[in-house]
C-alpha cells in the first residue's frame, strides 16, 4: 500500500453558515451547520482511524501516522511504519506518542525531537490471551490473562459520559447501558451505526455507511443529515458542543461511487443559526463579535450585557479567590457598573449587586448603595446590615468576596452561629448572636445542637460572662422547657473544667455551674419543669462545688469532684489528713484544719480520727509490700492529736491489728506506752498485743492469713519444721495462748531434732517436771518403735540414753517409775554401746529376751578366754591393746578386760558377776592390787548398781577369809588394807540391795573394829603395815561421842588381826556360794547354828586388848559381838545360859577395868562433854563429891551456856538417881536458865543480869524481849509461863511495843538492831502473830484502850498499820466508844481503792505537827484517815478531791460518814462546770467554734445534770443550776441550762408541802426565769442561724418586732434573686421557734406584714413563707369581693397573684384559681392590664377585660388618654401584647412617646456627669442597641463616641471608632483618642464596664488596638502603664507580637527599672 504522505492543508477564510453541496453529498433535516475542509491527504483505499486531543489532533491512514495541532494548521509529525498501525496514544500534552504496529513493535516516540526514543517487539498471543500495562500519573497497572479476540468480536466502539454507558457492538447496534449496575436502558437495534461521536447539544451524532447523521437522545430524531464516502470515519473526541470532526476518503471523480477513495480530507462541522451563533459567541466570551451580531441579527441585546456582567461576576470570584492585582479587580468593577447603567431591569440590578462577590468591603458597601438608589426594597436593607455583621465580624482587612456572598446567602443563622463556635470563634458566635434574632426559630433541638457546638477547649472565662448575660437569659425567656437541657449541659461541662482547666479548678466550674440554677423570682414554681431532676442534679453540683471550694480555700484540700461526691464529709476528712506529706505535719494540720472542718460539719472530733486510722490502716495494710511503712508513723501521728481516752485505746488496737510485722519502732513504742497505763480496756489491750505477738511470730514464717481456730496443730507442726532457732519456742507461745497442751510440740520437737542428729538435752531440760516425765515417756515409746522397724539407728539409742538419764534424775522420788525409768536406760544403753562397740544391733524385743542375751554372752566370752589363752602362750598377755581407730580407747573385739567388762555392761546381770569373778580370780593368785582396780573400776563406773554392792561385798568377805587363814598376797606399798576392806564394805553397803543391807552392815561393823584395831597397832615391817592414823574424820567426829581418846598400849598385828577377822568371818558364816532367797542373811544373827565358833576367838581378842589396855576397844568388840550373838539366840530360840553367862562375865569385868580409868573425871574438861560416859563415871564416886565438882564447874564457868547445860543435867540425873529432890530443883533451875541463855543468845538477847535470878526478876527484862524484832507471842508467851510472869500486862506491851515499834521502823530505821540488817515483819505476819496472842488474855480491855490511844499515834495515811490496829481492836471484841469500829473499816476500805488527785493541804501539814508526826510521802497518793474521821475537817479534806472520776468512791465515803450528800452534789456539779465545762465552752468561744456537734460538752451538761437532779432539795438544786447557769456566756449551752432550771424550779413548786413564804419565793424566781429564758433562747436562736446582727439582737426582748424585722431580712430577698444555691438562713424555722418560745401568735404577725407588703406603693419583693400558709393567706385576696381592709386594689391582687405563681405548685394553682395551667402567665398579664387601667381610673374586672376587644380598647384609650404619659405607655403595650399594627395609630404613638421622653435612647440628650448607677447601666445598653443597630453602616459613629467621651465612657467611646468602616479615617480618629485620654483609665473601663459578656469580643478588641496604638518609641507611653496590672498583658503582648523595636525599647525601660529579671521570667513564660 502507498504511503500516505501528501498532505494538503487549505485555508479557510471565512465560516459560511449555508448548505455546501459540492463537499459531500445531500444534506437533509432541520439543522443547518457549516461544513470546513480542514486537510486533505493523497492516497487510495486507507483504513482510516482519528482522534483529537486538547491540542492535537491525530489521524491514522494504513502504515501513516499523521499528528496535527487542534485546528489542523500545522503538521506535527508525520510517519510511516513497516505494517498497518493498529493503535496510538498521546501523552503529557501531546509530548509523547506510543504507536502499535500489527507485526507486534511498539514505539515510543518524543514529538518535539520527532525521535523514536524506544521499540519493543512483542510476541502476538497464540492462545488469545493478552497483557496490558496501564502506565498512569501515581503508578503502574499491569492486567493479565485479557482476552482482547473475544472482546473485540463483541465490541466495536464504547464511550463513557457521566454513568451512562454507549455501546457499539459488531453488529452496528447502538445501545445505552447504566454505568454502576450494567442495565440496558435503551437501544435501536432498527438503526444500523458503524460510528457515533456525542455533542452536547444534539446529544448524538452518528455516522451510518454513505450517511453522516445528527440525532436527539433519546428520541434518536434526525437533526441533520448528510450522504458521505463510503471510506469514512469520526475523529474521537471530548463531548463539546462547537464542532464535529469527520475523515472522508475522496475519489477523484466525486460522482462515481464506486471508484477507489484518493485523497482523504479532514472536515468540521459547525451549527449555523443566528441564536445558536449568539450562544455560541457568547459561550466563547467574544462579547464584542456578539454585541455586533445581536445588533446585526436584531438579537436581545440586553442578553449580551447580562452574559458579560454574569463573565465579570465569574472574573471577580475567580479575583477573589486567586488573588488577582488591584488593577485588574479594579477594571472588572468598573466594567460591571458600566454594563449595570445598561441595564433597564431594576430586578435584575439589585440581585446583580446583592450576588456580586465585591473584592473590597467598599466596593460591596458601595454597590449595595447603587442598588438601594435604583430601588428601595427591604433585600438591600437586609443585605446593609449583614454587610455591617461582616464587617464587626471579620474587618476589613479580612473581607473577602465570595466569603461575603457565602455570608449573605447563608440563611441559617443559628447554623452560621454554631459554625463559629465549632471553629472555637466565640466572639464571633457572640456577634452573630447579637446582631441576629433567632428567637422564633429556636427550638430544643436547636439548643441541643448550640450546646454540643461548643468547643470542649473553649474556655470557661469567656463562656460564662456570655451564658450569664445573654444566653442563659435568653433560653428562660424564648425556651423555658429548654432549662432542663441547658442544666444538664451545665452539669456536665461543669464537671469537665475539672480536667480541662484544672488551674481554676473549681471556681471555674462554680462560675459555671451556677449560670443554670434560676432564681426563686426567675422560676416560678407552677412551671411544669420546676423542680426537674436536671436543675435538681445541678443544684446538687453547685452545693457540691461550693462545698470543694470551700475545701480549697480554707483548708488547702485538693479534692477531685467525684471522688468528693462519692464520699462524704469523714472522707472529706481523711482525703485532707491523706495528703499531708510526712506525719511530723499532722498535728499541724489538724489543728488549722481537720479540727475547724470537723467543727464546722458536726463531726465528733475523736471519732473522726479514730475511723481515719481504721481507713488508713485497712487501706495500707492491704498493700503487697510492707517495705514502706510511713502510714503506720501517721497512724500513730493522728493517734497523738486525740483527746478521748477510750477512742485512743481502740486507735491503738486497730495500729496493733493492722501494723506491718514486725513492728516498726514506733508501733511497738506506742503500744508499750499504752500498755503501761490504766484504764477500762487494758486488759483488751493487752490480750489484743498477745494475739499481735502470735501474728508477728507467724509473720516470721511467712504465714500472712490463717486461720487459727481450725488448723493450730497443723500450724504448729509447720513452724516445727522451718527448724529456725525461735521455731519451739514460738510453737509455745502460740500453744499458750490457744490453750493447747505443749506436750506434743515438745515431743515434736525432740523427735526432730533427734532425727536431724541434734542436741536435745537442752531444751529437755526447759521443761518442767511432769511435761519432762510425759514427753520422755512418748519419746520412750516412739524410739522402740522406731528400733523395733529400723535397724541400725544407733543414734536414738544414744540419745534416749541422755533422756532417761535426766528421767532417772527427775524420777527418783518415785520408785515405781524410777524402776521403770532404769530399766528403759538400761536396755537402750547396752543397745547403743552394743552396736557401737561390738557391731550387735539389738532390737529392744530381742534385749528383752534372756536367752539371746546368753547366747551372745557366752559367744564373747568364748572369744575372751580363746584370745586370753593366745596372749599367754606368747608368755606376757597385753592388758589394753590400743586401737588406731578408735579414740576413746573401746575396741570392737574382746580380746582384753576392758571389752569383756564392756561387754558385762551391757549384758544386764552377767557385768557385776563378771567383775566378780574377775576380781575374786585375781585375789585367788594373790594380786590384790589387781582385784582392787577392778572393784575400784566397778564401783566408779557402777557404784549406783546394786549388783556392784553384792561384787564388793562378796570381795570385801573374800579379803577377811585371806587374812584369816593368812594366805600370801601381793600389796602395794604404803596400802592400809584393813582400812581398804572396811572401805570395800562400805561402798556395798551404799550401793547394795536390801536383801544384802544386814550382811553388809555386819561387815561394816566387823571390818570397822578390825581397821580401829589395826590403827592400835605398832608398826610392823614384816606385813608392811603403816602406822594408824589418829585423825577422825569429820564423818566420824560429828557422828558419834565416842571423841574422848585414852591412853593404852600398841597391838601386835599379826596377834591380833587374824583372830580379829576369825570374828569377823564367825559373825558372817554362810559360804559365798549359798543360794540365798529373798529376806534371807549371811550374818549370824539372823543365822542358825553358827554361834560356838565365836567364843573362842572372841574370847582370845577380848583378852589381848586387856592386856594392852584397849579398854574403850574391847568394850566396842565386846558389845559388837554380844549385840550378834543375843539376836542370834533371840532369832533361834537355843539355850542361852551358857553363852550369856559367858558374855556377861566378859562384859562386867571390862567396865570395871573402865571405871578404874576415868575415876580423875577429865571428861568434863574435853571439847565436848560425853554425858553418858560422865554419868556412868560419877556414878563411881561419891554422891558429895561429885555434886561439890558440878557446882564448882557451874560457878566457874561464864556464860558457857551449853556447858552448864550439859553439866546441869548431869546432876540433874544423878539427883533423880540419888533421889535427891532439892538438889534436883537447883540443878534445874539452872537448866532452865541455861536453855533461855541459849534461845535467847540466838535472838541477840543476854540473860546474863537475870540469870540464876528469882523469877519475879525476870520481869526486867521484858522490855528488851518486846523490843526485839526477833520476838514471836511464842516466845512471850514461853517466857512467861516459865518464869511464872503475869501474861496480860507482857502481852499489852508487846502488842502496843510492836505496832508503835514498827511504825517507828518505817520512819526512822529500828534502834534496837545491831549492825546485822533484819528483814522486817510484814504486817500480815504481825496481824498473825497478836491476834494468836489475844486469845490468851483474861481482859481485853486494857489492850483495846491502849490501842485505841495507840491508833492515832499512827500516821494517817498509813492505811495498812491502821489496818492491822483496827482488825486487833475487833479482835478484842471490846466496846469501843471513841469511834465506829465498822465506819473505821469501811472508810479504810474505801481510802484503800482510792488515789489522790490534789496535793496535802496546810491544814494536813498543821496536824502532823501538832501530834508529832513527820511527813509522809504516801501524802501524795492517800487522804488522811484521821481527818476524814473527825467531822469538823472532812469537808476540807474532801472538796478539792471532787471530780468525775473520784465521784462514786466520795459518794461511798459520804454516805459512810453520814455527811451531807446534796453538799456533795452541789460540789461536784460546781467542779464539773468551773473545771471542765466553763473552761471548754470559753475556749471555743475564744476560737469562734460552734457547740454543735461537741460530744464532749454534751457529756459534762449530762454529768452535771445528774448531779444536780441528785440534790434532794429542790430549793438548792435550782439555785446551784441558776448559779452555774448566771456564769455561761449567751449560746446554745445556756438556753438548754435555763431551760434545766426552769424544769427544776416548776418541780420545787409541785412540793405540796412547801410553805406560803418558800412558794412565793419559788414562783418569784420561776417568773424571772422565764424571762431569762425567752431572751437566751430567742437570742441563741437568732445566733444559731447567724442572724444575731445588733439591731436584731435589740429585739430580743420585743418578739413581735424581731418577727417582723426578721420577715424583712435582707436574706430573704437575697434568697429570691440568688440562683447560684447559696446558704441563707431559714427565716420560717427561726420565726417559729422565736414565737413558740415566746408564745406569740405567729397568724396574727403574719397576716399584718402581708397587709402591709401588699398594700405597700412602689415596686415590692415577694417574700416567701410556708406553701401552706401562701395558699391560705394569699388566694382570698384574690377574690373580688374581699372585705379585708384597706381596699384591695388590682394592683394589689396582682401581687398576690405573682406570689402564688412563685410560691405554689402549679396543681394546687390550678385547683384553688380554677385558672388552667397554661394560661396562668395569661392571666397575670390580665391582671396587670387591669391594674393600669384602674391606675386611669377605667373600671374594668379581668373577667370584663378579657371578653373586651382588645382593638377598640385600645383606640378607646388614646382617644381619651392619649395626653397622659402613662396612658401612652399602656398603650404601646397593649398593641404589642395584642398585635394592633394601625399605622397612623403607631405613628402619633411613637411621636407621644418621643415626647414623654419614654424612649431610653433618648438618654444620650438628657444625662450629664457624674453618672448614677442607673445613667450607667442606660448608656451602656445603649452601646449594647449600638452594636445591634441594623444600620450601622449609616450612622454618625464618630458623634456618638464624642457623646460617649462627654460622659466620660472611654471605653465605650473607643468601642464606637472601632465601628468606623474606612481604615484611614478609624486609623486618624483611633489615634488622636489615645493621645488625649490616659490608657490606664480606658483599660480600667475595659475591665469594669465592658466585662458583661454581652459585647461580642470588643473588649478585646479595645485592649488590642490600645496595644497597636501606643507609642513604643517613647518610655513615657510604657511607664503609664508600669507597675499596674495591665502592664503583663502589654509585655506579653510586645514579646508574642515579633517586633523587635518594640521588644528592645520595652527592655530597655525594663533595664531602667531594674525589671530585668521580670522580663527573662515572661520570655520563659512565653516560651511555654
Amino acid at each position: 500500500m502507498a504511503t500516505w504522505s501528501d498532505v494538503e492543508l487549505p485555508t479557510n477564510e471565512d465560516t459560511n453558515t449555508v448548505r455546501l453541496g459540492s463537499v459531500s453529498g445531500e444534506e437533509s433535516g432541520s439543522g443547518l451547520y457549516q461544513v470546513d475542509t480542514l486537510a486533505k491527504i493523497s492516497n487510495a483505499n486507507p483504513r482510516l482511524s482519528s482522534s483529537s486531543g486538547s491540542n492535537w489532533s491525530i489521524v491514522v491512514a494504513d502504515k501513516t501516522v499523521i499528528l496535527f495541532d487542534q485546528s489542523y494548521q500545522t503538521i506535527l509529525l508525520l510517519l510511516h511504519f513497516e505494517t498497518d498501525v493498529d493503535a496510538i496514544g498521546l501523552c503529557l500534552d501531546g509530548k509523547f506518542l506510543v504507536v502499535c504496529e500489527r507485526n507486534g513493535n511498539l514505539h515510543l516516540i518524543y514529538v518535539p525531537y520527532k525521535k523514536i526514543l524506544l521499540t519493543k517487539f512483542f510476541f502476538p498471543s497464540l492462545t488469545g490471551q493478552y497483557h496490558v500495562f496501564l502506565l498512569i500519573k501515581d503508578g503502574f497497572f499491569h492486567i493479565t490473562n485479557l482476552a482482547l479476540a473475544k472482546i473485540e468480536t463483541g465490541v466495536k466502539k464504547m464511550v463513557v459520559v457521566e454513568n451512562l454507558l454507549y455501546i457499539l457492538d459488531t453488529e452496528d447496534v447502538l445501545s445505552l447501558w447504566d454505568l454502576h449496575f450494567l442495565v440496558m436502558i435503551h437501544c435501536w437495534p432498527d438503526l444500523p451505526i458503524n460510528d457515533f461521536e456525542l455533542t452536547t447539544e444534539c446529544s448524538s451524532a452518528s455516522m451510518v455507511i454513505c450517511s453522516f447523521q445528527i440525532r436527539f437522545l433519546p428520541s434518536m430524531t434526525v437533526c441533520y443529515s448528510l450522504n458521505v464516502s463510503s471510506v469514512s470515519c469520526l475523529v474521537q473526541t471530548k463531548i463539546n458542543m462547537d464542532t464535529i470532526y469527520l475523515v472522508e476518503g475522496v475519489c477523484e471523480n466525486p460522482e462515481s461511487r464506486g471508484e477507489p477513495v484518493s485523497s482523504v480530507a479532514v472536515r468540521c462541522f459547525t451549527e449555523a443559526l443566528p441564536e445558536n451563533r449568539l450562544s455560541r459567541l457568547l459561550h466563547k466570551h467574544l462579547f464584542e463579535e456578539a454585541e455586533k451580531f445581536a445588533i446585526t441579527f436584531e438579537l436581545d441585546l440586553e442578553l449580551v450585557y447580562k452574559v458579560k456582567l454574569d463573565f465579570v461576576l465569574e472574573q471577580l470570584a475567580s479575583a477573589s479567590v486567586g488573588g488577582y492585582g488591584q488593577d485588574v479587580w479594579s477594571e472588572l468593577v468598573d466594567e460591571a457598573k458600566t454594563n449595570l447603567m445598561k441595564i433597564t431591569d431594576e430586578q435584575y440590578v439589585v440581585e446583580y449587586c446583592l450576588k456580586g462577590p465585591w473584592p473590597t468591603f467598599e466596593t460591596a458597601e458601595k454597590m449595595l448603595n447603587y442598588a438601594a438608589t435604583q430601588s428601595s426594597c427591604l433585600q438591600i436593607q437586609q443585605a446593609s446590615a449583614r454587610l455591617a455583621t461582616f464587617f464587626s465580624l471579620h474587618g476589613l482587612e479580612n473581607f473577602n468576596g465570595i466569603a461575603w456572598i457565602e455570608f449573605l446567602n447563608c440563611t441559617d443563622n443559628l447554623g452560621d452561629i454554631l459554625t463559629h463556635l465549632r471553629e472555637g470563634d466565640i466572639r464571633g458566635a457572640q456577634l452573630l448572636w447579637l446582631r441576629y434574632e433567632i428567637a422564633s426559630e429556636f427550638d430544643e433541638q436547636k439548643l441541643e445542637a448550640m450546646l454540643s457546638a461548643i468547643p470542649e477547649d473553649l474556655s470557661s472565662e469567656d463562656l460564662c460572662p456570655w451564658f450569664r448575660t445573654v444566653f442563659v437569659p435568653f433560653v428562660r425567656r424564648v425556651l423555658p422547657a429548654g432549662q432542663k437541657i441547658l442544666a444538664r449541659w451545665l452539669e456536665q461541662r461543669a464537671r469537665n473544667l475539672e480536667l480541662t482547666e484544672k488551674g481554676a479548678w473549681p471556681q471555674n466550674g462554680l462560675n459555671l455551674a451556677v449560670l443554670g440554677l434560676p432564681s426563686s423570682w426567675t422560676w416560678m414554681k407552677y412551671d411544669d419543669d420546676y423542680g426537674a431532676e436536671e436543675v435538681e442534679n445541678l443544684k446538687s453540683l453547685v452545693t457540691n462545688l461550693r462545698e470543694l471550694l470551700d475545701l480549697h480555700c480554707k483548708y488547702n484540700c485538693r479534692l477531685s469532684l467525684s471522688v468528693f461526691e462519692k464520699g462524704t464529709v469523714w472522707s472529706v476528712a481523711f482525703f485532707m489528713l491523706d495528703h499531708v506529706p510526712a506525719p511530723e505535719l499532722i498535728a499541724a494540720t489538724v489543728e488549722n484544719s481537720i479540727l475547724p472542718y470537723a467543727k464546722e460539719r458536726g463531726i465528733p472530733f475523736d471519732e473522726l480520727l479514730l475511723q481515719y486510722i481504721k481507713d488508713l490502716l485497712e487501706r495500707c495494710s492491704s498493700q503487697t509490700t510492707t517495705l514502706f511503712t510511713e502510714w503506720e508513723a501517721k497512724a500513730v501521728a493522728v493517734l497523738g492529736c486525740m483527746t478521748d481516752n477510750d477512742l485512743m485505746v481502740d486507735a491503738v488496737l486497730e495500729i496493733m491489728q493492722k501494723a506491718v510485722v514486725p513492728w516498726s519502732n514506733v508501733v511497738e513504742k506506742l503500744v508499750q506506752q499504752y500498755l503501761e497505763m490504766d484504764g477500762p480496756k487494758q486488759e483488751l489491750l493487752k490480750e489484743s498485743y498477745r494475739l499481735m505477738e502470735i501474728r508477728k511470730l507467724l509473720r516470721g514464717y511467712g504465714i500472712r492469713n490463717f486461720n487459727l481456730s481450725n488448723s493450730t496443730q497443723m500450724l504448729i507442726r509447720y513452724i516445727l519444721k522451718q527448724d529456725l532457732p525461735m521455731s519451739l519456742d514460738d510453737s509455745l507461745t502460740l500453744a499458750e495462748v490457744y490453750k493447747l497442751p505443749t506436750t506434743q510440740i515438745n515431743y515434736l520437737y525432740l523427735i526432730q531434732l533427734i532425727g536431724q542428729g541434734k542436741e536435745c538435752m537442752t531444751v529437755l531440760k526447759k521443761l518442767s517436771t511432769s511435761e519432762a516425765e510425759c514427753v520422755v515417756e512418748r519419746l520412750t515409746s516412739w524410739a522402740r518403735l522406731q528400733l523395733e522397724d529400723k535397724k541400725h539407728q544407733m543414734v536414738i539409742a544414744q540419745v534416749m540414753v541422755e533422756v532417761l538419764k535426766y528421767l532417772h534424775i527427775i524420777q527418783k522420788h518415785d520408785a515405781l517409775k524410777s524402776m521403770e525409768c532404769e530399766n528403759n536406760l538400761v536396755m537402750f544403753k547396752a543397745i547403743a554401746h552394743l552396736q557401737e562397740d561390738f557391731d550387735v544391733f539389738f532390737t529392744p524385743s530381742n534385749y528383752e529376751d534372756p536367752n539371746i542375751r546368753k547366747q551372745i554372752q557366752e559367744h564373747h566370752i568364748t572369744a575372751y578366754e580363746n584370745t586370753r589363752g593366745h596372749h599367754s602362750s606368747k608368755g606376757k598377755a597385753m592388758t589394753t591393746p590400743v586401737v588406731a581407730n578408735d579414740p576413746d580407747g573401746k575396741t570392737k573385739t574382746i580380746s582384753t578386760e576392758a571389752g569383756l567388762r564392756r561387754l558385762g555392761r551391757q549384758l544386764q546381770r552377767t557385768e557385776q558377776e563378771l567383775w566378780s569373778d574377775l576380781a575374786l580370780r585375781a585375789l585367788g593368785v594373790g594380786k590384790v592390787d589387781k582385784a582392787l582396780k577392778i572393784l575400784r573400776f566397778a564401783f566408779g563406773e557402777h557404784h549406783y548398781n546394786t549388783s556392784t554392792g553384792k561384787v564388793l561385798f562378796t570381795a570385801a568377805k573374800r579379803l577377811c577369809q585371806m587374812l584369816e587363814a593368812d594366805v600370801p598376797m601381793v600389796i602395794p606399798d604404803g596400802m592400809d588394807l584393813p582400812a581398804v576392806i572396811h572401805n570395800l564394805a562400805c561402798q556395798a553397803i551404799t550401793v547394795c540391795h536390801s536383801d544384802l543391807l544386814l550382811d553388809c552392815l555386819e561387815l561394816c561393823k566387823c571390818t570397822q573394829i578390825a581397821m580401829d584395831v589395826y590403827h592400835q597397832c605398832q608398826l610392823s615391817d614384816n606385813y608392811g603395815f603403816i602406822a594408824k592414823v589418829t585423825e577422825k574424820d569429820p564423818y566420824s567426829q560429828w557422828s558419834f561421842q565416842d571423841v574422848f581418846n585414852e591412853d593404852c598400849i600398841v597391838l601386835d598385828p599379826v596377834s591380833v588381826l587374824p583372830v580379829q577377822y576369825e570374828i569377823t568371818n564367825c559373825l558372817l558364816p554362810i559360804p559365798q556360794d549359798t543360794k540365798l532367797y529373798p529376806l534371807d542373811c549371811s550374818c549370824l544373827s539372823l543365822c542358825s547354828n553358827y554361834l560356838l565358833p565365836l567364843l573362842g576367838p572372841l574370847s582370845n581378842m577380848l583378852q589381848m586388848l586387856q592386856e594392852c589396855s584397849q579398854l574403850e576397844l574391847a568394850l566396842r568388840v565386846l558389845v559388837n559381838s554380844y549385840a550378834s550373838c543375843v539376836q542370834h539366840v533371840t532369832s533361834n530360840v537355843m539355850d542361852i545360859k551358857l553363852v550369856c553367862l559367858f558374855l556377861l562375865l566378859m562384859f562386867i569385868c571390862t567396865l570395871k577395868n573402865s571405871a578404874s580409868v576415868f575415876c580423875d573425871l577429865q571428861v568434863f574438861n574435853w571439847r565436848v562433854v560425853d554425858c553418858d560416859l560422865a554419868i556412868g563415871l560419877c556414878m563411881l564416886l561419891s554422891k558429895a563429891e561429885v555434886f561439890k565438882i558440878l557446882w564448882k564447874f557451874i560457878d566457874n564457868t561464864w556464860q558457857n551456856y551449853d556447858k552448864i547445860l550439859a553439866v546441869a543435867r548431869i546432876g540433874a540425873n544423878l539427883c533423880c538417881l540419888y533421889e535427891e529432890a532439892e538438889e534436883q530443883e537447883k540443878f534445874l533451875s539452872v537448866i532452865t536458865d541455861a536453855e533461855w541463855g541459849i534461845k535467847l543468845g540466838k535472838l541477840e538477847i543476854s540473860i546474863q543480869p537475870v540469870f540464876r535470878q528469882r523469877p519475879e526478876m525476870k520481869s526486867s527484862l521484858i522490855p528488851v524481849l518486846v523490843k526485839n524484832r526477833k520476838i514471836t507471842p511464842d516466845i512471850m508467851l514461853q517466857f512467861c509461863s516459865t518464869f511464872g510472869l503475869e501474861r496480860d500486862t507482857v502481852i499489852n506491851q508487846y502488842i502496843t511495843t510492836l505496832l508503835l515499834l514498827q511504825e517507828d521502823e518505817d520512819r526512822a530505821g529500828d534502834p534496837y538492831m545491831g549492825q546485822e540488817e533484819v528483814q522486817p515483819l510484814c504486817l500480815t505476819d504481825t496481824l498473825d502473830q497478836v491476834l494468836q496472842v489475844i486469845p490468851m488474855l483474861h481482859s481485853t480491855s486494857d489492850l483495846t484502850s491502849s490501842l485505841c490511844a495507840a491508833l492515832f499515834k499512827l500516821s494517817p495515811y498509813n492505811y495498812e498499820r491502821i489496818e492491822v490496829v483496827l482488825k486487833i481492836i475487833q479482835a478484842a471484841d471490846e466496846n469501843v466508844t471513841s469511834f465506829s469500829i465498822s465506819q473505821a473499816f469501811g472508810l479504810l476500805q474505801h481510802l484503800k481503792s482510792y488515789k489522790r488527785v490534789s496535793p496535802p493541804s496546810d491544814m494536813e501539814n498543821t496536824y502532823l505537827l501538832e501530834n508529832d508526826m513527820l511527813p509522809n510521802s504516801l501524802s501524795d497518793s492517800r487522804l488522811p484517815f484521821h481527818l476524814l474521821m473527825q467531822a469538823k475537817h472532812y469537808w476540807k479534806i474532801i472538796s478539792p478531791e471532787i471530780s468525775e472520776e473520784t465521784f462514786p468512791t466520795l459518794l461511798l465515803i459520804c454516805k459512810l460518814m453520814k455527811m451531807s450528800l446534796d453538799k456533795l452534789y452541789m460540789s461536784a456539779a460546781n467542779h464539773v462546770f468551773e473545771k471542765k465545762m466553763k473552761p471548754l465552752i470559753l475556749d471555743q468561744r475564744k476560737k469562734g467554734q460552734s457547740h454543735v456537734g461537741n460530744n464532749e460538752i454534751f457529756k459534762m451538761a449530762m454529768t452535771m445534770m445528774k448531779y444536780i437532779q441528785c440534790i434532794q432539795s429542790p430549793e438548792w438544786a435550782a439555785a446551784t443550776a441558776h448559779k452555774i447557769t448566771q456564769e455561761l456566756p449567751p449560746g446554745h449551752e445556756k438556753t438548754q441550762s435555763l431551760r434545766f432550771c426552769l424544769a427544776l424550779a416548776d418541780a420545787w413548786l409541785r412540793d405540796p408541802n412547801l410553805e406560803d413564804e418558800a412558794r412565793a419565793k419559788g414562783e418569784t424566781f420561776l417568773t424571772k426565769l422565764k424571762l431569762q429564758f425567752q431572751r437566751s433562747a430567742t437570742e441563741n436562736t437568732l445566733i444559731a442561724s447567724q442572724l444575731n446582727s445588733p439591731e436584731l439582737l435589740k429585739l430580743t426582748g420585743l418578739p413581735a418586732r424581731l418577727i417582723v424585722a426578721l420577715y424583712e431580712h435582707s436574706s430573704v430577698e437575697e434568697r429570691c434573686r440568688d440562683s447560684g444555691g447559696r446558704t441563707y438562713p431559714d427565716i420560717h424555722a427561726v420565726v417559729k421557734e422565736i414565737a413558740t418560745v415566746n408564745s406569740v401568735d405567729l397568724l396574727k404577725i403574719r397576716n399584718m406584714m402581708l397587709e402591709k407588703w401588699i398594700c405597700k406603693t412602689g415596686p415590692a419583693m415577694t417574700k416567701s413563707c410556708p406553701m401552706d400558709d401562701a395558699v391560705g393567706l394569699l388566694i382570698p385576696i384574690l377574690s373580688p369581693l374581699s372585705t379585708s381592709a384597706p381596699r384591695l386594689t388590682f394592683c394589689h391582687r396582682t401581687r398576690v397573684l405573682l406570689c402564688l405563681i412563685r410560691l405554689v405548685d402549679a396543681a394546687i394553682l390550678e385547683a384553688r384559681l380554677q385558672i388552667p395551667r397554661t394560661k396562668i402567665q395569661y392571666y397575670l398579664k390580665c391582671y396587670m392590664f387591669v391594674s393600669q387601667l384602674e391606675a386611669l381610673n377605667i373600671p374594668y374586672t379581668v373577667q370584663s377585660f378579657l371578653s373586651s376587644p382588645k382593638e377598640g380598647l385600645v383606640k378607646g384609650l388614646w382617644k381619651n388618654h392619649s395626653h397622659e404619659p402613662q396612658a401612652v405607655r399602656l398603650v404601646a403595650d397593649l398593641c404589642l401584647e395584642y398585635q394592633v399594627y394601625d399605622p397612623q395609630l403607631w405613628n402619633s404613638l411613637l411621636q407621644k412617646l418621643l415626647g414623654f421622653n419614654l424612649v431610653k435612647l433618648l438618654f444620650l440628650h438628657k444625662s450629664s456627669v457624674p453618672l448614677s448607677p442607673d445613667q450607667q447601666e442606660t448608656l451602656y445598653r445603649t452601646f449594647v442597641l449600638l452594636l445591634k443597630c441594623p444600620f450601622l453602616l449609616n450612622l454618625d459613629l464618630i458623634g456618638i463616641a464624642n457623646r460617649f467621651t462627654q460622659f466620660n465612657l472611654l471605653a465605650f467611646a473607643l468601642g464606637t471608632l472601632l465601628l468606623i468602616t474606612c481604615t484611614n479615617k478609624k486609623a486618624q480618629h483611633i489615634q488622636g483618642f489615645l493621645s488625649l485620654y490616659s490608657p490606664v483609665i480606658i483599660l480600667e473601663q475595659v475591665e469594669e464596664l465592658m466585662n458583661t459578656g454581652e459585647l461580642a469580643g470588643f473588649p478585646s478588641k479595645v485592649r488590642c488596638i490600645f496595644r497597636l496604638n501606643v507609642n513604643f518609641n517613647s518610655s513615657t507611653s510604657i511607664s503609664k502603664l508600669f507597675k499596674t496590672k495591665h502592664f503583663k498583658h502589654l509585655k506579653q503582648f510586645i514579646m508574642l507580637s515579633g517586633q523587635p523595636d518594640q521588644v528592645k525599647d520595652l527592655v530597655d525601660y525594663l533595664i531602667s527599672q531594674n525589671w530585668y529579671l521580670s522580663f527573662i521570667h515572661s520570655i520563659i513564660r512565653c516560651e511555654h
